[in-house]
């Protein structure tokens, strides 16, 4: 992805992709729609998201609207966390029944590596969108690298999300040691916005949409500048495996962010995860909402660089399709 000619391609295509299939199916998908109604799964549907105003929580919203709007006998409850390794915890502890999760931090879960101690048994539903890793400073701070952090106080995010882990990679890739080199704090998304207003902090990282409300009030008040963090990624991805665990570079558009230039940084793919003993029946709901609702799954303020790629879908890695979901794409796709 090189800038925002390319991020309107990419949505356009993908507009029209979506638009043609949508072509294709609508002359039996309201009828489908009815008889899963009748006949589909019934329940409480617990799906993980993340903080209450962050990208995750949004979509868990609009997931949970469009479940029961095509299923009104399963009732979905969104459960607010602190991201991607709270969400598989609260898997493993079967607190939830579905979760949002970064694909690096699905993948760790799934093969019992760090910050996991063991195996955690997992499936996914799809690859549903990329969240944009979005590292930032005060406007005027003689900050314009990450080894530039050096001596200063950073934000990496709540202690058990999935950008905290990211975060605390990217300094090790930049040459600093997190509490030796660089101080770090561990903050909800409203804890370092006062923090940073405050003074208190001199930059922090954010996993998600763009724009992303922290950021856009910051932006107001004090004025923030994102730092480029693509330039890292080779060094992020030694060690992960043949497909980086999701990770690939992308650009945040000029303009996201007032004036702001566009800036080169790292994105990372998004698995809707479950437990291998999901019921086949609301694995493959999902998989239906997911394909015929997509253009509904998406946060409104995030339509240009956040989407959910209908091809893209079963690009799960490490992290099998559960049986129900890959029914479903099937009977979708053939």
């Amino acid at each position: 992805m090189t800038g925002p000619a390319r991020l309107t391609t990419r949505r356009t295509v993908l507009r029209a992709a979506l638009a043609a299939a949508g072509t294709g199916l609508l002359a039996g998908s309201v009828a489908a729609d009815a008889r899963r109604a009748d006949s589909g799964p019934e329940g409480v549907l617990r799906i993980a998201t993340g903080e209450t105003d962050g990208f995750y929580a949004a979509f868990g919203r609009l997931l949970a609207a469009q479940v029961t709007a095509t299923y009104p006998r399963l009732s979905c409850e969104v459960v607010s966390s602190e991201g991607s390794v709270a969400n598989v915890r609260l898997l493993r502890a079967r607190r939830a029944d579905v979760a949002l999760a970064l694909s690096d931090i699905a993948w760790a879960a799934y093969g019992g590596t760090a910050p996991f101690g063991s195996r955690v048994p997992l499936r996914a539903i799809g690859r549903v969108y990329e969240n944009y890793v979005q590292l930032a400073v005060r406007a005027g701070a003689p900050i314009h690298t990450v080894s530039d952090l050096a001596g200063r106080t950073v934000s990496l995010g709540a202690p058990a999300s999935g950008g905290a882990v990211l975060g605390d990679r990217l300094l090790r890739v930049a040459g600093l040691t997190p509490g030796t080199d660089v101080r770090v704090r561990h903050l909800l998304m409203p804890q370092a916005a006062r923090a940073m207003r405050a003074g208190a902090i001199d930059a922090l990282l954010v996993a998600g949409g763009v724009p992303l409300p922290v950021l856009s009030g910051l932006d107001t008040r004090p004025g923030i500048r994102l730092l480029p963090l693509s330039g890292l990624l080779p060094r992020l991805r030694a060690g992960l495996g043949p497909e980086g665990s999701g990770l690939e570079a992308v650009t945040v558009p000029a303009g996201a962010y007032r004036e702001t230039p566009e800036v080169p940084t790292i994105g990372v793919a998004n698995l809707l995860l479950c437990r291998p003993d999901l019921p086949a029946p609301v694995a493959a709901a999902l998989t239906h909402v997911l394909v015929r609702r997509a253009t509904r799954l998406v946060p409104a303020p995030a339509l240009g660089t956040q989407f959910l790629d209908a091809r893209s879908l079963i690009s799960t890695g490490a992290v099998p399709l559960h049986p129900g979901a890959v029914a479903a794409y099937r009977e979708l796709h053939g």
